[in-house]
């Protein structure tokens, strides 16, 4: 799923700042602590799933669903290998993030196929704005639901580590445009992820909003001056790219187009830049939808990164 340089808006928990009205203020804003993101890893996930149809019959794949830390239930796709079903803890598991706009089933359909035929269990999710049949609309609700994408996302590993099938130590991520921006958030507070790639992703919505200059871009133009200020209060305490300092020991993969329209070269190399753990950086001369040969290294890295198999018809 691919985002316009008009894509963002997201909310979150009112972060109890004192949070100053003026256009510009809103850069001395602190980052928020991590407890913003905690939930209870021991509540019921009250997983269920349900058989999905699929064309490729050495795949299975199931509509799922579970409780959200935050409010209501969790929905996606989750796709595995059909010969894997009883072989134990056999399989790495993945959580795969969409663009924006985007959902699970477009995430799953163009990422989880290669990588389950390679041994891995995929699962998909919605963030919440799909879940209510909306988008983000750049009011303080974007910031409470940033905050709720970060504990589904946690959750979406208690789903794969409860699993049968997959080892616990094999867990990855893949997010792409909107779904990299907050992968760099996700990878931040998650410690069980081995591997995540991020693809066609800046630093998060803030930084997507906003000119070099620091003017509003895109939707975000369009609001008052105090209407922008208290967006951006509210979101620059959880700026994905503001965590990536958390980043230390997860390998990450970035990925990214020199022609890019929606995501410039400099908001690029400037979360290239505040990664700091072990990293690949990948440029292609495309624009945002990157090449069928990104998708392959992706592919290729993630298999070395989680010990998925060698591609069967290479």
């Amino acid at each position: 799923m691919l985002l316009s340089r008009c894509w963002f808006p997201t909310a979150f928990v009112a972060i109890a700042l004192a949070a100053p009205a003026d256009a510009q203020s809103w850069q001395n804003v602190p980052r928020a602590p991590l407890g913003t993101f905690s939930y209870d890893q021991r509540a019921p996930l009250d997983y269920r799933e349900e058989p999905a149809a699929s064309a490729d019959s050495s795949l299975r794949t199931a509509s799922v669903s579970f409780n959200s830390p935050s409010a209501g239930r969790v929905t996606g796709l989750l796709m595995r290998p059909a010969s894997a079903v009883n072989n134990g803890r056999t399989l790495a598991g993945i959580v795969v993030l969409h663009g924006l706009p985007g959902d699970a089933r477009g995430a799953l359909r163009s990422q989880g196929p290669e990588l389950a035929k390679r041994g891995a269990v995929v699962l998909a999710i919605d963030a919440p704005w799909v879940r209510r049949n909306g988008m983000p609309d750049m009011t303080t609700r974007d910031s409470v639901e940033q905050v709720q994408l970060m504990r589904d996302l946690r959750r979406a590993v208690d789903v794969l580590i409860a699993r049968t099938d997959v080892d616990s130590t094999r867990i990855g991520y893949v997010g792409g445009s909107y779904g990299g921006a907050m992968g760099t958030l996700f990878v931040a507070l998650e410690p069980r992820l081995r591997a995540a790639a991020l693809f066609v992703a800046d630093g998060g919505l803030v930084a997507h909003s906003t000119a070099p200059d620091g003017s509003a871009v895109g939707p975000l133009a369009s609001l008052s001056a105090r209407e922008q200020a208290a967006w951006r209060n509210a979101m620059w305490p959880i700026e994905p790219q503001r965590f990536a300092s958390y980043i230390t020991r997860t390998p990450v993969l970035l990925q990214n187009g020199r022609n890019d329209t929606m995501v410039s070269n400099e908001d690029a190399e400037s979360l290239h830049k505040a990664i700091t753990s072990p990293k690949a950086i990948e440029w292609y001369d495309s624009g945002h939808g990157l090449p069928r040969a990104a998708f392959n290294a992706r592919v290729a890295w993630l298999t070395a990164q989680l010990g998925l198999r060698a591609a069967q018809n290479p």
